[in-house]
């Protein structure tokens, strides 16, 4: 899938407004493969690449359970810690929105407002999904200025 900047910018304002209204501390949208799609909240060093990873396999083994017990899919995961904790929930078939939360805050308003947010978010992928995609903006290489090191070479 491909988010266009215009698409981040709004994901993004969902995700801080979400962050603002819930108390969460980072809010991540992730695809159901485990990949980061968008990250906002606290500036400290998160491992993103294995918890989008972790989550999305956990959510995967969760809809596992779910058939077994006759459910489509559980669309809401929780993981308690001593210090923080976890949200996982569905945005939509594709999308799964995570969020992290100390003791500022409770699971109930970090549920709600993921739902809102959730709601929001899939829209926008919503819209850029069905948005045709242009030859042109698909094939036009990448410039060295554009590629951080030059595909391989010193940084431009």
């Amino acid at each position: 899938m491909v988010i266009r900047e215009i698409d981040s910018e709004k994901i993004n304002q969902v995700l801080t407004t979400f962050l603002g209204e819930s108390g969460a501390s980072e809010a991540l949208l992730i695809d159901r493969s485990g990949q980061l799609l968008s990250m906002t909240g606290a500036n400290r060093a998160l491992d993103t690449v294995s918890i989008s990873a972790l989550a999305a396999g956990a959510f995967s083994s969760t809809g596992a359970l779910a058939q077994l017990l006759g459910e489509t899919e559980f669309t809401v995961l929780f993981h308690q810690g001593a210090k923080e904790s976890m949200h996982v929930s569905t945005v939509d078939d594709q999308a799964i929105l995570l969020a992290i939360f100390g003791e500022r805050t409770t699971v109930g308003m970090v549920r709600l407002f993921a739902k809102e947010a959730a709601i929001s978010v899939g829209k926008i992928l919503a819209e850029a999904r069905e948005r045709p995609k242009g030859m042109k903006e698909m094939s036009t290489p990448l410039t060295a200025g554009e590629s951080r090191t030059g595909f391989g070479g010193k940084k431009a």
